[in-house]
């Protein structure tokens, strides 16, 4: 394991402005965050992923494995495809999220968030039994993001080739997913790319070929994609974000919180959804994950929480939230913002807020007859 107090290497110091919470070990900009944004946007950015880890799966039984104890038909796919997948609780509850890419017939390599590592490792360790399988920390690999693979994003700074690129055509359905809302308005999905490390804080970087966490965390907003240090929280179904959409296999042989995901998903509706927001900006205050979500204004209901925002160079403000499922889904809503005050007390600002659903009520359509007791034929 890498000592969490070391510093990352940096690709470019300069003007780097370091990240905060699961992200402080990365720029959250480099002094311009909306230009950074836009050649993202354009193809002519990456982002360093450096605080997302990366677990080797290999072995004879690796795939098949995988495919048995997580949310996800890892067997059988091509080498080098890409996908997502969830482990569940017993009660269907989502442990951990990872993005996945089959290295060769008995290889995966699994991305994951900062700091989820070592708790999907142990749960995997747990579940060896007799499976053929051998689990390695890759240290040695660091990811960028970008809308494109970062060779052809950059293809002018000698990036070394890549370990893996891993990408999924969000916001389609992957087979055997079902989807739980509309999709987003104007999606831009999203590709990592797994290098060598070593080779990386060596090239010419400038500061035009990088954007920010910020740049990176906005596009993933207006996406309408879930984060596991951001939306998940222990009572989190996959239900609730979407995640039946690209992450939860619907048809798949048998896994561990499969007959939650199949009661929600054909007999109820989850208890809570997820919800992008546009915040009002006139404010000129920025929303903050842990805010309260009220409807009514700041005096009335407490109805969810904020779990992401960012400024989108097109949207303006915008946040992801996690609501009762009770709200109407045109509801005007209030964010909070709090503020420190100089006398040591906290005080609190409120933000108009107007909804774009990601998560809906499912139709599950008429139920079928049911059969009633009775007097046994011929009596």
């Amino acid at each position: 394991m890498p000592d969490p107090s070391s510093p990352l290497p940096r690709l470019l110091s300069a003007g780097a402005v370091l990240g905060e919470g699961p992200d402080a070990a990365v720029p959250a900009h480099y002094g311009a965050p909306l230009r950074e944004q836009r050649r993202l946007l354009d193809h002519r950015a990456v982002v360093d992923l450096g605080q997302f880890e990366v677990l080797e799966v290999r072995g004879a039984d690796a795939r098949s494995w995988m495919t048995t104890i997580t949310s996800q038909v890892l067997a059988g796919t091509p080498v080098g495809s890409s996908s997502s997948l969830a482990v569940l609780s017993p009660q269907g509850r989502v442990e951990h999220l990872a993005s996945a890419v089959v290295l060769d017939e008995d290889a995966l390599l699994l991305v994951l968030d900062a700091g989820r590592r070592a708790g999907l490792r142990t749960y995997l360790e747990m579940m060896r039994f007799a499976a053929r399988v051998e689990l390695i920390d890759r240290d040695d690999l660091r990811v960028l993001g970008a809308l494109a693979p970062a060779a052809e994003v950059l293809p002018e700074l000698g990036l070394p080739d890549p370990v893996a690129v891993w990408s999924e055509a969000w916001p389609q359905v992957a087979p055997g997913g079902v989807a739980y809302g509309p999709d987003p308005e104007d999606p831009v999905g999203a590709v990592l790319t797994v290098l060598e490390s070593e080779f990386l804080p060596g090239l010419p970087w400038r500061a035009e070929h990088l954007a920010g966490m910020s740049s990176w965390e906005a596009l993933r907003i207006a996406d309408h994609r879930a984060r596991a240090t951001r939306e998940v929280d222990e009572r989190t179904i996959p239900h609730e974000l979407d995640l039946l959409r690209t992450t939860v296999h619907t048809t798949k042989g048998c896994y561990r919180g499969q007959e939650t995901v199949a009661k929600v998903l054909n007999l109820g509706q989850p208890p809570r959804r997820l919800v992008m927001l546009h915040l009002d900006g006139s404010r000129d205050v920025p929303a903050a994950p842990g805010g309260e979500v009220r409807l009514g204004g700041s005096d009335g209901k407490l109805v969810g929480i904020v779990t992401s925002a960012a400024l989108h160079a097109d949207l303006g403000p915008i946040a992801l939230a996690v609501v009762r499922r009770a709200v109407p889904l045109d509801a005007a809503l209030s964010v909070q913002v709090v503020i420190d005050g100089s006398d040591e007390e906290t005080a609190s600002i409120w933000l108009d807020a107007s909804q774009e659903p990601i998560v809906v009520q499912r139709d599950h359509g008429e139920r079928p007859a049911t059969a009633k007791l009775g007097a046994a034929p011929g009596r």
